[in-house]
This record gives structure tokens, sequence and C-alpha cells, in this order.
């Protein structure tokens, strides 16, 4: 997107549409205001998939990609789409309309995934970018009504495949950076109501797993979802999505066999959390043998 030219647009409006890292973040409704979603929005029900990073979303994304009622575009990076008052008068003027610049922001958001569901002709559309496990309570805030799809993979795989991809730091800092994204995931399933489905299903009955999806979503199961190399799902490329060669291949591939050796300790809590190693014994109970 060429900032400078919407700017351009924009000038005489007082208003401006900057980068996330461009200034400081917004005051969040310091006064309470609030949008109301009946006049502010114009997608009411956004799916997001909601997954730490190199958990298999991208894989998910062009899944329902295929099917001729989800549009699933590329990472869209929401929280760096903000929208800056450029003048006190515009403050004035905004905070007349009852509004503030945390709901100019949820406006510009649902403008950006309306117009995206409304070129592809779908009826639903979804968002996967991995950061969004840190502001599941802004999107929340932002569609009440949005659905949720928890994508789980095992951690000691996410952490491997993170070192694999970019190969440039030690282990535990690795482990460190992946581990902020899983504990945001768990945090926001522990709050959200949603589907959890895991990597490891999905790799290995997409059939089953797509089905399950699509009767969450309330859409009829299409098989040539599982075909997702037959369909222009955009660029492979990193701030976009997984750009490595299997996602290129086009076609579902088994999961890399996890490594063997214990599991580190900053990853257990989580791998017992999610079901992938048994929680210990409480004292005094049988042990399972």
């Amino acid at each position: 997107m060429r900032w400078h030219r919407i700017n351009r647009l924009l000038r005489p409006t007082g208003f401006k549409v900057v980068r996330a890292e461009a200034s400081k973040p917004p005051k969040r409704r310091a006064r309470g205001i609030a949008s109301d979603p009946v006049y502010d929005r114009l997608v009411t029900t956004p799916v997001f998939i909601l997954a730490s990073i190199r958990s298999g979303s991208t894989l998910l994304r062009v899944l329902l990609n295929t099917h001729s009622q989800l549009h699933a575009p590329h990472e869209l990076h929401l929280p760096g789409m903000r929208v800056e008052l450029g003048s006190r008068y515009a403050m004035r003027a905004i905070e007349e309309l009852g509004l503030d610049a945390t709901a100019l922001d949820y406006l510009l958001w649902d403008r950006v995934l309306h117009r995206e569901l409304t070129k592809s002709g779908k009826k639903h559309i979804v968002e996967k970018t991995p950061s969004n496990v840190f502001i599941w309570r802004r999107i929340v805030e932002c569609w009440p009504d949005a659905r949720f799809i928890f994508l789980l993979r095992h951690p000691v795989a996410i952490a491997r495949s993170r070192q694999l991809a970019w190969g440039r730091e030690l282990s535990g800092e690795n482990q460190r950076k992946v581990l902020g994204f899983m504990n945001g995931l768990e945090r926001a399933r522990r709050h959200l109501d949603g589907l959890t489905i895991r990597y490891e299903d999905l790799t290995t009955d997409p059939e089953r797993v797509t089905q399950e999806v699509c009767a969450f979503l309330g859409v009829e199961w299409e098989p040539q979802m599982l075909d997702y190399g037959r369909v222009d799902h955009g660029r492979y490329e990193p701030g976009l999505g997984d750009w490595g060669e299997r996602i290129r291949t086009g076609e579902i591939l088994p999961p890399r066999p996890i490594p063997d050796g214990e599991i580190p300790e900053r990853l257990l809590r989580l791998c017992r959390a999610w079901g992938y190693v048994e929680k210990p014994a409480a004292a005094g109970s049988p042990t399972r043998r």
C-alpha cells in the first residue's frame, strides 16, 4: 500500500493513515467512547484463526480459501493499521460524532475486511495473522460476534519449525519467542468460545478436520478444498504467511516427526495443557501403567 498517496488524498480532511511503527499508540477510550456495531460495522461475523507462529495456519488458510464461500487472504496485520488525527479540529469533530482514535482504528479494520470480502464475491472472511493472539480482546471489542478457530500444534514442533525457518538464534531464545505466541493463544482459548483443531490432525486427516471447520462456520464442505494447489492464493512471502517449500507444493503433507529427547521445561506446561503430554498424576491417585 502506498501510504504517501493515500495521505495526499486525505490531507484536506485532517486525517492521516500511518504505519504502527510511525507513531505512538493512540489513547484507549479515555472518555469511555465506544463504537456501535449496528452503524459502524460492514462485516459482523468475521472468522479469526488464532494460532502461534509456525503452527500451520497458512495451510489452514489456503484450504479454507479454496472453498467457494470462504475468503481467507494473506496475513493482514490489523494492529499495524491505525488512523492518526492530523489536527485538533479533526479531533474535536470526531469527538462530536461520538468517536475516538480507537473507534477510528476499528472502522479502518472493518473497512479493509469488507473491501477484501466484497472483491472476493464470497460470503465469509477469515483472518489468520499470528499476532492476533495478542489482541483478541480488541478483536472482540471491534466485532462482538466474531468467530474463532484455535489451531494447536505440538510446542516442540513449533519451536523446531521456527528454528529451521530462521536459524539465527540460540535454542533458548527461539523457545522464548514462540512461547510468547503460545501463551497468548492459551489465554484466548480460556476466555473465548470457538473450535479447537490440531495441526497434526489437519495434515493426517484433512477431510475430517475441514468438515468440522465447515460445520462450525455453517457452510457445506467441498471436497475441492483439499486440492488447494489448483487455486491462486497470492504470494508466499515472509510477513504474509508461510513461505517454505512445503506450502508451495500445493499438497497436504504429513507433519515432520517430533524430535526425540526431553521436552524443554519452559515448553512442558503447554505440552500438558494441550494434551500432547500426559499431566503428572496427583498425589495419592493411581498411576497409569
